[in-house]
């Protein structure tokens, strides 16, 4: 398994490192970490460049999660002739290896001196090409993070909400789903309760704001953006 794994696990690392936002700002002759938070993430790109630039970067930076453990997935199916319903635990464990390797390409991308963005929309990319076990969570986080948004109108907190709603939908599955046992599936499990801590301690300084009042809305259509 190491001989597809591993170079899967550095190349992800590079395509998550890949950084949109500060080259489409770049392209509009801006430095988008001298621009409002100063994140390289879609929501800032929004704001610096406008609402149909932030969503593009947000597809980018979701496929940069979602390409690397979909076609890491189809490449170990074939040479390692598995096409087993339920995979091993190791198998599980480097599998999410791949797509851990891409939220911290975008997190500490070495193309910006490992200053990125927040992982939440390349997270959101790893949990739809994690399949099937992470993409309903993935989709449930996406519908928690809009509904957030359209209530309290603030990106990082429907991002650190929708976050929190993955780990318990992965539970609510493996608890429905007689084949997803604990035994096989546990790696999954850590990475679904990873995924949220790393977002939270990423989001430390928006949590300040909130609490301190002086964390930005989104204020009308104009300025709606997608997650970091």
């Amino acid at each position: 398994m190491a001989s597809v794994f591993v170079p899967a696990i550095i190349v992800a690392y590079f395509i998550g490192a890949l950084p949109f936002g500060p080259i489409i700002a770049r392209l509009h002759g801006k430095d988008l970490r001298t621009i409002g938070s100063g994140n390289t993430g879609a929501t800032n790109l929004a704001r610096a460049c406008g609402r149909k630039w932030g969503y593009i970067c947000f597809g980018l930076d979701v496929l940069k999660g979602a390409l690397p453990v979909a076609v890491t997935r189809l490449v170990a199916a074939r040479v390692l002739e598995t096409q087993s319903t339920t995979p091993s635990p190791a198998f599980l464990a480097l599998w999410l290896a791949v797509g851990i390797a891409a939220i911290l390409g975008h997190v500490f991308p070495i193309y910006l001196k490992f200053k990125g963005g927040k992982g939440v929309s390349t997270s959101f990319g790893v949990g739809l090409g994690l399949y099937p076990y992470f993409t309903l969570g993935a989709l449930v986080a996406l519908a928690s993070w809009v509904t957030l948004v359209l209530i309290w109108r603030y990106v990082s907190l429907a991002s650190i909400g929708a976050s929190i709603t993955f780990p318990v939908t992965l539970l609510v599955a493996m608890a429905l789903r007689s084949d997803w046992e604990l035994a096989n599936l546990w790696p999954l499990l850590i990475a679904a309760i990873a995924i949220p801590v790393l977002v939270i301690v990423l989001h430390r300084s928006n949590i300040q704001r909130l609490r301190a009042g002086t964390e930005n809305k989104i204020r009308s259509k104009k300025n709606a953006s997608p997650a970091q």
